[in-house]
């Protein structure tokens, strides 16, 4: 456990081994594992129920928010990575298309209203100890709003691509700032 009380290990012990699920939902009767399509997956023993659990990622949607050819980061203030940086982001409500998250995250994080202009491009997330995630990010420019840390945000600043913080918080983040600076910069 760090010092926030974050047990990481655990997390990721607990999100690899299906998410710590012993019950079915629907009939609870126990979950027993099987191989089906060729990977392990967690199946109701009742035979009545059938219940098979499909351990999905979570779909989260962001934006590359770009002002004077410097990118905006937000300084996480919730764990993982309290104190690390990363694009603003944030996991899809129920129908919510991906842009509208993108849009309603960049508002909560950064107090910005954005514009998006293209979708830049999907990844897969597993470094995070809570979920894996399917993070798609569009392309977008300010429309307004005053830039100011908000929600999960400890700080939120525009940064040069050649001074970018030490600590990005995500693989995915940091692969999707060298996808920008490969095709744009």
């Amino acid at each position: 456990m760090n010092k926030t009380g974050y047990d990481e290990e655990f997390l990721f012990k607990r999100k690899n081994d299906f998410m710590g699920y012993i019950y079915c939902p629907r009939c609870s009767n126990k979950l027993e594992r099987i191989k089906i399509d060729d990977r392990l997956r967690l199946k109701c023993v009742n035979q009545a129920c059938d219940f098979i659990y499909y351990h999905n990622p979570i779909p989260a949607a962001g934006a590359l928010v770009i002002k004077d050819d410097r990118i905006l980061l937000v300084q996480r203030a919730v764990a993982p990575k309290i104190g690390w940086w990363c694009l603003p982001a944030g996991f899809m409500e129920w129908n919510e298309h991906p842009s509208e998250t993108a849009i309603r995250e960049l508002r909560e994080e950064t107090g910005l209203n954005v514009k998006l202009h293209s979708l830049f491009e999907i990844y897969s997330g597993e470094d995070d100890p809570r979920l894996n995630a399917v993070l798609v990010l569009y392309l977008a420019s300010e429309n307004g709003g005053e830039l100011h840390a908000a929600d999960d945000a400890l700080s939120v600043a525009y940064f040069d691509f050649d001074k970018l913080p030490d600590r990005i918080a995500f693989k995915s983040h940091i692969q999707a700032l060298d996808d920008y600076k490969k095709r744009y910069r």
